[in-house]
């Protein structure tokens, strides 16, 4: 009687893709350790996020400030100088996240030359929400890369939900 199974190590696993993408920082190790998680993300895009107000070395900034009658509204802008109230300004900061988000991924930054971001509070929500969806975001895109890599290496898939 021959046998219809094949040798595990040629099959691709979860534990074998997690160990790939924990080597290029985006696996379960990473997922569950936040620090980590956010240092891999602002590394693979060349960011930094500071609190620190310098108004010339910022690329991006992200602050709050004061209207003529007392409400607080969110300015998210490349040119402190220069703020278009319609397309800069926000009243709520649940939609700050998304600016974040799509600043850090189509930023030019690099390891020499960061993107650098100013945030006035880089403790609030916006800012942890932002690196955990570009957190969610690379390591599906790595994971995808991780299967094609090793399909190419002869491995075979052991099931279609990666």
């Amino acid at each position: 009687m021959e046998s219809n199974t094949l040798d595990m190590s040629t099959k691709i696993t979860d534990e074998l893709i997690n160990e790939r993408l924990e080597k290029l920082g985006f696996g379960e190790k990473q997922a569950n350790d936040e620090e980590m998680a956010i240092d891999n993300v602002l590394k693979h895009f060349g960011v930094e996020i500071t609190d620190n107000y310098s108004i010339h070395k910022a690329d991006f900034s992200i602050y709050e400030e004061s209207t003529a009658d007392g409400y607080e509204v969110w300015v998210a802008t490349h040119d402190m100088n220069h703020v278009n109230v319609s397309e800069n300004v926000y009243y709520y900061d649940s939609d700050l996240s998304d600016v974040l988000v799509e600043n850090i991924r189509y930023c030019n930054g690099s390891e020499d030359y960061p993107h650098v971001v100013y945030v006035s509070d880089v403790n609030h929500s916006f800012v942890e929400q932002a690196m955990e969806e570009l957190f969610v975001y690379l390591s599906e895109r790595f994971q995808e890369e991780v299967v094609e890599q090793l399909e190419k290496e002869g491995y075979e898939p052991a099931n279609t939900e990666y």
